[in-house]
Formats: C-alpha cells, structure tokens, sequence
C-alpha cells in the first residue's frame, strides 16, 4: 500500500483562508514538500503544525519529487505546498504530481486560495469561463508578440510582477484600446489590499496616484472581448503564417483574397502583430 498525496492550496495573505481540513491534513501527513521551507515555517509555526518539511522548488523539483514519492511508497502521506496559493498553477509541484500518478500514487486536492479564481471573482465580467494566461513574457518584445492571443470573448487573468506591471498596462492600453476595462487586483487579502475597475487609459494615473501603489502582488483581468466568428479566426491564422514571409500590407492583401474577411481589418489586426 503508497500513501497519498494531498496537494494542498495555502493563503495568499491572511492566514485566516487556511481551511480547517487543510490544517487537519498538514498535521497528519509524514512529510510537506514546500516551495520554500523558510517562507512555510511562518503558515506552520501559526496554526502548531510540526509536520517535517523539505523544499521543492524549480531548481531542485525532480530529485526533491523522487524522494517525496519514496516516502509514498513507503506507505506514508505526504503534501505539497507552495509559498501562497494552489501549488503547480504558476508554482512548481506539477512534476511531483505528474510522477504520483505515473506511480499509481492516490493524488488529493485540498482546494482553497487562488488569486486568479479571487481577482476574476471580485471583477464583476460576466462570463461562464475565463483563460488563465499567468506570467506574460519578461521582455517587451516577446510580452507584445503574446497579446493577439488574450483577444478573447472572455476574461483573461494575468499575473504580474510589482517592477513590470506599468510596462505590460501599456502594453495592454496600446494593444487593446485605451477604453478596454481591466481590473487591477493588488495585495489581494492582504492589508493593503485594491481591487480596482478602470479603463486601461486611465490605468497609468490610477498608479501615478499613490507611489505605494507599484508595489505588491498583481492579478490584471482583461475584460472580455467581442466574440469573433469562426472565418475571423481562420484568417487569422492564415494571417500568421504570411507574416512570416511578407510585409504587413501584403500579407493582408493575401489573407483577404484567400480568406473574404475585409482587407481593412486583416491589415490593423497584421500591424498589431508586428508592433
């Protein structure tokens, strides 16, 4: 008989969001592979949980996963926790996971935190879905490449980092339109938490108001967009691929002939893409 492994979901800032089951299996298991033993000995040491712990993290994910699934098949529980929220969404664990169930290991989700599922919750867009998209890419280039992909009919939420969050709201701005709402989620369930709706026009002067403000945790959520029909969609496709080959102009010029959509709009959509 293996263990099982709980993968057990931790506050992103109160502590009080930690569940009474999450507290109960902490407690109960043989091991807790952490992100970070030393920012897990804090949620620890409040709620009395003496659990033996070891990191696993991005650097150290496969051999820490090799000896968290020895101790399952000794028999034993164990849990993986990463610093603040559900672990692998954006945090490291997924490899352990993905091992567990290679193993025939029993795999168990104590849900709680997330701060995407709590920014597009407390963002008031309508929608049955929404796309998580995490960390868009570091550099400007690689970050305005990514963005025709988030032009969806539903609301879209982004993670970003306190040093980069004016830059990818520019982006966003020139990108999608200055009239576009996003909402800003900052320090959510923290002390100094905002959750803010606003044009992404106005987003620039909503953080040039407090210097405070560019500090902290980001979740973004883009409100949704118009929904586009199947033949918009395929020209888009078409579109990419005769980028690759051909000046903007040109390669709508095609995509237009090929596909009907109006030459016009391949154009703007053929610009945006080589921004």
């Amino acid at each position: 008989m293996t263990g099982t492994l709980f993968v057990v979901a931790t506050p992103i800032g109160n502590l009080a969001d930690l569940s009474a089951r999450a507290i109960e299996t902490l407690r109960a298991v043989a091991l807790i592979a952490c992100e970070d033993t030393r920012t897990s000995r804090t949620l620890l040491a409040h709620f009395g949980i003496a659990t033996p712990t070891m990191a696993l993290h991005q650097h150290n994910e496969r051999a820490a996963a090799a000896k968290v699934i020895g101790v399952l098949r000794e028999g034993k529980h164990a849990a993986l926790i990463s610093d603040a929220g559900t672990p692998a969404l954006a945090d490291p664990g997924a490899w352990l996971v993905a091992e567990a169930h290679r193993a025939g290991i029993a795999v168990r989700a104590i849900p709680g935190p997330n701060a995407a599922a709590a920014a597009v919750s407390a963002a008031g867009f309508a929608a049955s879905r929404f796309l998580f998209a995490g960390f868009l890419p570091a550099s400007a280039a690689a970050r305005r490449k990514a963005l025709p992909a988030l032009d969806l009919p539903y609301p879209v939420a982004i993670y970003e980092a306190p040093h980069r969050v004016r830059e990818t709201l520019a982006d966003l701005a020139g990108h999608f339109g200055a009239e576009r709402e996003v909402v800003i989620a900052r320090e959510l369930t923290k002390k100094f938490e905002e959750v803010s709706r606003l044009p992404l026009g106005n987003a620039t002067a909503w953080l040039d108001e407090r210097r405070e403000r560019e500090q902290g945790e980001f979740v973004l959520v883009l409100a949704p967009g118009e929904e586009r029909s199947a033949s918009t969609l395929d020209a888009e496709r078409v579109l990419d691929v005769l980028l690759e080959a051909l000046a903007p102009s040109e390669a709508a010029k095609l995509a237009a002939r090929i596909t009907g959509v109006p030459k016009s709009e391949l154009y703007r959509r053929a610009l945006e893409r080589s921004k």
